[in-house]
């Protein structure tokens, strides 16, 4: 009885053994991989490689992918740094604001400028060194026919000349010169009248190179004024 028993479990554990190897297929009709390799077609060509190889076929099949197209990126337009108009007159500076106000939110640093200018021109002899000197020059300058003229008291800078004459042109200025000298008068001589005077400077800063050409168009409507660089 005992060897019946024997042979009945090893039986069993025999054909367990078999069907796990897949030497008895399964009930379901699906075969294990021995099977399934001799079914495949063309199984003879494949070619089992080591995890290493095949990883390293992978990184180089993923190095020869065409990288990504980049997109542009529009480059930052270029801004000069200073721009400035200038000097204005008050009349042409309220003038300047209006033109200026109607091309944008533009905000210039407005600078007020005094400064001394030529206003008018002199004809003169120089100042004397006493008024009895002036007044001897004046008397000579009657003997030669000059009757426009007139001694400036000592309370100026140019105290003890003689003016023959003031001009706002330079050139009225020499035509009289020129009469006198013809005249016998000698030593006159012309000298400019300063004033101070106050002037408006613009300084634009960070402007597109578009702006500061319709800044240049402004300042070019005013005499003697362009668009300059600055600091």
């Amino acid at each position: 009885m005992l060897k019946f028993l024997f042979w009945i479990l090893l039986s069993i554990n025999a054909a367990l053994f078999a069907y796990g190897r897949g030497y008895l297929g399964n009930f379901k009709g699906n075969e294990r991989e021995p099977a399934r390799m001799k079914n495949q077609l063309n199984a003879d060509k494949l070619k089992l490689v080591p995890a290493a190889q095949a990883t390293a076929v992978k990184a180089a099949v993923a190095d020869a992918a065409p990288a990504p197209a980049l997109q542009p990126v529009a480059a930052a337009p270029l801004l000069i740094a200073c721009v400035e108009v200038g000097n204005l007159a008050a009349v042409d500076a309220r003038r300047f604001d209006a033109r200026i106000a109607a091309l944008g939110p533009l905000k210039p640093l407005r600078q007020n400028v005094t400064s001394t200018e030529v206003g008018s021109y002199m004809v003169h002899i120089p100042p004397q060194a006493t008024r009895a000197a002036a007044d001897g020059k004046a008397e000579e300058l009657k003997n030669l026919g000059v009757t426009n003229y007139y001694v400036i008291p000592d309370n100026t800078p140019m105290k003890w000349a003689i003016s023959l004459g003031v001009f706002k042109s330079e050139n009225a200025a020499k035509t009289l010169l020129a009469a006198l000298n013809k005249q016998g008068v000698q030593g006159a001589r012309i000298s400019g009248r300063g004033a101070q005077v106050t002037r408006v400077n613009y300084r634009f800063r960070d402007v597109e190179p578009a702006m500061r050409d319709r800044i240049d168009r402004v300042a070019a409507t005013f005499p003697g004024q362009r668009a300059r660089l600055c600091k």
